[in-house]
């Protein structure tokens, strides 16, 4: 936990992964450094730092954001889930096992951020298109896959029958 007593230092409450987090932060410090450093939270991941690989992908209020961007004055009184939070949700345990199923994941750097981003997606439209999940991904990059198993993993999650 961050204990930054300068004066540039705020307090920072936001609630992370359903748990409400009090500490001491210069507002400028990103939120991927706040979760992975002192939060010790590992699914979210250094990448491009410039928010276009996906790999550090969070959800704030429930939209699929990159941590690496975000500052820590931009979360104060919000809430972020990251994939270790979202891990208990069936829609999340929907996305797993999709991905899963599928053949989705290689070397799984980038499977924490695109897990994620299709986890916010069908949250808030539960009955979205292939189109619209492929949208909610496009900032998610995977050198690994070839994207044919993500491909399958859309097509399936937008499968009527698939709906929770």
């Amino acid at each position: 936990m961050s204990t930054e007593n300068t004066a540039a230092s705020m307090q920072l409450n936001f609630t992370l992964n359903g748990q409400l987090l009090n500490i001491r932060v210069g507002p400028a410090r990103r939120l991927l450094d706040i979760l992975r450093l002192d939060q010790g939270l590992t699914g979210p991941k250094e990448s491009c730092s410039i928010g276009r690989c996906g790999a550090c992908t969070v959800q704030l209020d429930g939209a699929a954001v990159p941590a690496c961007l975000l500052l820590a004055y931009q979360v104060q009184g919000k809430e972020v889930s990251t994939v270790e939070g979202l891990s208990s949700q069936p829609v999340f345990q929907r996305v797993a096992d999709s991905l899963i199923e599928h053949g989705a994941l290689q070397c799984g750097y980038c499977i924490p951020g695109i897990a994620t981003s299709l986890t916010a997606a069908l949250t808030q439209k539960p009955h979205a298109s292939a189109a619209e999940l492929e949208q909610a991904m496009c900032g998610n990059l995977c050198r690994c896959t070839g994207y044919s198993g993500l491909q399958q993993v859309i097509n399936d999650l937008a499968s009527p029958d698939q709906h929770i």
